[in-house]
């Protein structure tokens, strides 16, 4: 059976103000969905409502999350069930913690300890293209390159064993080389570990290359739900066809999936 998460009616405030209206989601175990929009839309925000990771003032007034069908909460499913890779992967690091003690933790959770941990962890790198292992381990956030911070979050999400992986603009912060190469990690894992994810980014290249599945926001609702071939071919909504445009007037070309 594949594996499913879904969100149904996610509605975030701040005081009055209405941020994200009524946000219906589905990820699906071995696809990638992507939300895409404008600065503003409510996609970022989106992607921290589903974890409950608002920051202050805002709060939810309604939202319901499914996993397979039953009704859970998202602490039960934080680094676990669900990974969270962020745009500026330092922020999601104790600067005064290796990178070593992060992963030793999140075995931990999981009873996973010793020599089995450690062999576990070189193995996760491995997988992730961070081949030196114990220099990367023996390292602080800020001694390595953002290619490599969003590397090692995703072994951690691999260490937790989650099965659903949110990125919030993981390529934006990166250059043309890592970038390319984090989207064939991504694409690897999707295929060999039947991960589900969600892709948030406003690069159609991105969403072109990678997504299965794309919702489109504007002012904090979903106006377009489709799969990638039919954005790209026929777009219904003003706000993919003004991101479409964007995009083929940057890249001068039609990047069709």
């Amino acid at each position: 059976m594949n594996r499913t998460l879904s969100i149904q009616g996610l509605s975030l405030r701040h005081h009055q103000r209405t941020l994200v209206d009524c946000l219906d989601l589905t990820l699906k175990a071995g696809q990638v969905h992507a939300l895409v929009g404008g600065s503003g839309s409510g996609k970022s925000l989106s992607c921290l409502g589903i974890l409950d990771l608002l920051p202050p003032g805002v709060h939810s007034s309604g939202g319901t999350l499914r996993l397979d069908g039953q009704v859970v909460e998202p602490a039960q499913l934080r680094g676990r069930e669900v990974a969270l890779v962020l745009q500026n992967p330092r922020s999601a690091f104790n600067p005064v913690r290796s990178l070593r003690q992060h992963a030793l933790e999140t075995l931990n959770t999981r009873g996973v300890r010793g020599a089995q941990a450690d062999q576990l962890i070189l193995d996760t790198l491995t997988e992730v293209g961070l081949s030196d292992g114990q220099r990367v381990l023996d390292s602080f956030a800020f001694q390595l390159s953002g290619g490599m911070l969003q590397r090692f979050m995703i072994a951690l999400a691999l260490l937790a064993d989650s099965q659903f992986l949110l990125a919030d603009e993981p390529t934006s912060d990166l250059d043309v080389v890592a970038q390319a190469r984090f989207l064939d990690l991504l694409e690897r894992l999707v295929a060999q570990r039947n991960l589900g994810v969600l892709l948030i980014t406003h690069d159609m290249g991105v969403v072109a290359r990678c997504a299965d599945q794309v919702s489109v926001m504007a002012h904090g609702r979903v106006v377009e739900q489709t799969d990638v071939h039919n954005l790209f071919n026929a777009p219904k909504s003003a706000e993919a066809r003004t991101l479409l445009a964007a995009h083929h007037a940057l890249t001068m070309e039609t990047c069709t999936p």
